[in-house]
């Protein structure tokens, strides 16, 4: 039994340590790279998962805290709540003229939501599908911003981005979130977050569209910290605990509620 115990332990310990270096491994690579079944993998990542080590995701799992699945992966999970969320969002705009948007697989579906607007508003955003999928409606300005691509998130970012960032004044910038915790929202990528932060400072208003998964964790870099200009987005009622905090610094939380 102790024999067993160890030999799970140091699996776990690899696999930990596999997905600090590729955090998007698939169950069935897991498998193959440990030489065991993929019944073995996906019992060695609930308990990983129920002990806070890792984020189970749609086929494998990532390290708690820091990494976060490539955007292809995230589209893949959540996507109802997140069509929820985008479609209230859409909703909470009405009226808005400009706005900036990050990138992320929740501002994605927000944009597929808001291309179908009858209205003109001229729309920012550092994500290369999101100004793809806006450019389909004559009615919006779409403006692409420069900087350095970053492939896996589709997104730019660097000096040039954050200059051009600057000279535009928004009514409100949206952004997704890889984690939000009690202090405010944070991002995996730090290269990303200091877009978003950029975005935020130039808006009157942020919206954050997070979907429940995201509510109560921490990653990498802050993005922003709570305040009363921010409005929170997402599926599922948050804990008691996080709603009482965040509402505390006059942050407004919207649930977007199911149809049924």
């Amino acid at each position: 039994m102790l024999k067993n115990q160890s030999k799970k332990t140091r699996r776990q310990t690899k696999i930990l340590d596999t997905l600090k270096l590729d955090p998007t491994k698939r169950v069935h690579e897991l498998a193959r790279d440990l030489e065991v079944s993929s019944e073995t993998i996906r019992r060695d990542l609930a308990e990983l998962d129920a002990e806070g080590s890792i984020r189970r995701t749609y086929g494998g799992a990532v390290r708690a805290g820091t990494y976060e699945p490539a955007l292809a992966e995230r589209l893949k999970l959540f996507i109802r709540e997140r069509e929820r969320i985008a479609k209230r969002t859409v909703e909470l705009l009405e009226g808005v003229e400009n706005l900036y948007i990050g990138g992320g697989a929740t501002t994605l579906h927000f944009a597929r939501t808001l291309r179908s607007v009858e209205r003109h508003m001229t729309i920012l955003t550092a994500s290369f599908e999101i100004a793809l999928e806006l450019a389909g409606n004559p009615l919006l300005d779409v403006i692409s911003l420069p900087g350095n691509v970053e492939l896996q998130e589709g997104l730019v970012h660097g000096p040039e981005t954050l200059r051009f960032i600057e000279q535009y004044n928004v009514e409100a910038t949206v952004i997704g979130a890889s984690a939000a915790d009690e202090i405010g929202v944070s991002e995996a990528l730090p290269s990303a977050a200091d877009v978003y932060s950029a975005m935020i400072r130039q808006a009157e208003r942020t919206f954050v569209v997070a979907d429940s998964s995201k509510i109560g964790k921490t990653s990498l870099k802050r993005v922003l910290k709570w305040d009363g200009d921010t409005v929170l987005v997402t599926d599922t009622a948050p804990p008691e605990d996080f709603t009482k905090a965040v509402s505390s610094l006059d942050v407004t939380i919207i649930v977007a509620a199911s149809a049924n």
